[in-house]
């Protein structure tokens, strides 16, 4: 072991370090095949590329330190107070090591890297499997002494870490938009680049031998990291339909339940084809007769669909509250209705004669419970949410889903 090998907090600036993470982070995103990163769900990546590139402090496990003792062998030849002819070489005398074993849990290299608030002179420790082994030597046995020592350096190390992992919060909360704002501008020059050569008149060019896979570097965590799973097969770009949009769709839905509630016996007792036949005349309204009921689409008929020049652009299912399984239910036969090209979805929940609160109340627990939930996204309302959940067919292929319930006269 070389004289420094040990000292804790001096090896490399935490402020190179980051840096450095960082710059590793964009090299792997800009080097990520083309198709792959197209292919892949953007939040997919943006979770991989958090969780591979923050950084924990390391926290102790005090409560788990142990000690051992052995005889050793303790070079007097620098004692003055010693008479000793030949100080040229080593003197020894019997003496007691003892060593302190302080687990720990994160990443090991992290003891390597100064903090910007650090100790004047750095504490020091052999960094073994997990943990920290601390060594004392002495020719007497003053117990007291050893542990007095050892606590002053216990605390230079915890303060140490303290000071490391304030340092980092700042950085592992831009770990993901960083991120994000990358693969993004990545995607939009990938697109461009597919809309050049389209434009060009003449058909695409295969590219032989294009990789199928991709096995995501080595990385220093215990926990071995790979990139989500996607096809590297040509990506091609499909029609979606603009928040903005989907989001006046909705409100329009929500429109349509304001009028309900102002008139409540003018739709009192209707049943669910009659109620939806009223958010389809508001719809049809908005998207020139584009709003349709119970049409063929991909594997069934759904209760509203709008369509422009065509393509799908909005999928919505009706449904009266009939416990947590009615719902279930009714996201199987929409997941049934959605072809790949179908992003943005909605399930109006009617509620009659029941709890309203305990029922808005279940609608996330069942959602969240489904097989292909992924994430659960912030909406602004006490009786809406939203989820992403993957088609049945392909984890990459998202589709959004907003559940409004409604209360509905009886």
């Amino acid at each position: 072991m070389s004289p420094r090998d040990d000292v804790l907090f001096c090896q490399h600036s935490l402020g190179d370090v980051l840096r450095a993470q960082e710059r590793e982070m964009f090299k792997e995103i800009d080097s990520m095949e083309g198709n792959r990163l197209l292919n892949t769900s953007v939040e997919d990546l943006c979770d991989y590329f958090e969780q591979r590139y923050k950084i924990e402090a390391p926290k102790l496990r005090e409560d788990k330190i142990t000690v051992d003792q052995n005889e050793a062998q303790i070079d007097v030849s620098h004692d003055r107070s010693r008479a000793i002819f030949d100080r040229s070489k080593p003197f020894y005398l019997k003496g007691t090591s003892v060593s302190f074993f302080v687990p720990f849990e994160g990443e090991e290299d992290c003891f390597k890297f100064q903090p910007s608030t650090a100790t004047v002179g750095p504490p020091s420790a052999v960094i073994g499997d997990e943990e920290l082994v601390l060594i004392y030597t002495r020719l007497d046995h003053d117990a007291a002494a050893v542990r007095s020592q050892f606590d002053r350096e216990l605390a230079e190390i915890r303060s140490n870490l303290d000071w490391m992992a304030r340092d980092l919060v700042p950085y592992n909360e831009s770990v993901r938009e960083k991120a994000k704002n990358r693969i993004n501008a990545r995607r939009e020059k990938l697109l461009k680049d597919e809309g050049l050569a389209a434009g060009l008149g003449y058909p695409l060019r295969p590219r032989q031998g294009a990789p199928q896979t991709y096995v995501a570097p080595s990385v220093r965590r215990k926990t071995t990291l790979s990139q989500p799973p996607a096809t590297a097969t040509r990506f091609v770009p499909e029609p979606t339909l603009e928040m903005k949009e989907y989001e006046h769709i909705l409100s329009v839905i929500w429109n349509m339940v304001a009028v309900m509630e102002r008139s409540p016996k003018a739709f009192r007792g209707m049943e669910e084809e009659d109620l939806r036949q009223h958010f389809l005349v508001q719809l049809n309204g908005q998207y020139e007769g584009q709003a349709t009921g119970e049409t063929f689409n991909f594997e069934g008929k759904t209760d509203i669909l709008i369509r422009v020049e065509g393509k799908n652009i909005f999928i919505a299912e009706c449904m009266f509250w009939r416990g947590p399984e009615s719902l279930k239910k009714k996201i199987d036969q929409l997941l049934g209705y959605t072809s790949w090209r179908d992003t943005k979805t909605a399930v109006l929940v009617f509620n009659r004669d029941r709890n309203f609160s305990a029922v808005v109340s279940k609608i996330p627990q069942v959602v969240e419970s489904y097989p292909n939930f992924k994430r659960r996204l912030p909406y602004t309302s006490e009786t809406g949410f939203r989820f992403i959940l993957h088609h049945k067919d392909d984890k990459n292929r998202e589709l959004m889903l907003t559940v409004l319930a409604f209360e509905v006269p009886a």
